[in-house]
């Protein structure tokens, strides 16, 4: 990502329910934004939310990405239906090892993100905490 800021999960609140769900939008925000393989859309939405220039909620009302959005499931559903027995147990064990990491990454995030904060103002960049509500 070119951006030099990275939005923090709190400004996810919009859309977030709780400080999980944003911990998890941010995560898959980044994947896009990161993701070579898929509609330039899709990443420029991603990385535009992620520095901020776009509010979440504007980009998935935005014509151009829910219309990637739409093409790349139908995308994947079709590459789904088109699967044998053996690439659908094979990519059900990848998945399986995939989901493992990402967890272990989560709960990594987690622990910083639930860390107790030493010194003044309470937050890490020195401002006080913020909450959802």
């Amino acid at each position: 990502m070119t951006a030099d800021r990275e939005i923090k999960d709190e400004e996810l609140g919009g859309v977030a329910q709780d400080p999980e769900q944003a911990l998890r939008l941010r995560r898959s925000l980044r994947t896009i934004a990161a993701a070579t393989s898929l509609d330039p859309a899709l990443r420029d939405m991603a990385q535009s939310v992620l520095s901020g220039n776009v509010d979440v909620k504007d980009a998935f009302q935005d014509p151009r990405y829910t219309e990637a959005v739409y093409q790349r499931l139908h995308e994947m559903r079709r590459a789904a239906e088109n699967q044998t027995y053996a690439e659908q147990q094979s990519s059900k064990a990848q998945f399986g090892a995939w989901d493992a990491r990402q967890q272990a990454e989560l709960d990594r995030e987690r622990v910083e993100r639930d860390a107790p904060v030493h010194g003044s103002g309470g937050g890490r960049s020195g401002r006080p905490a913020r909450h959802f509500p």
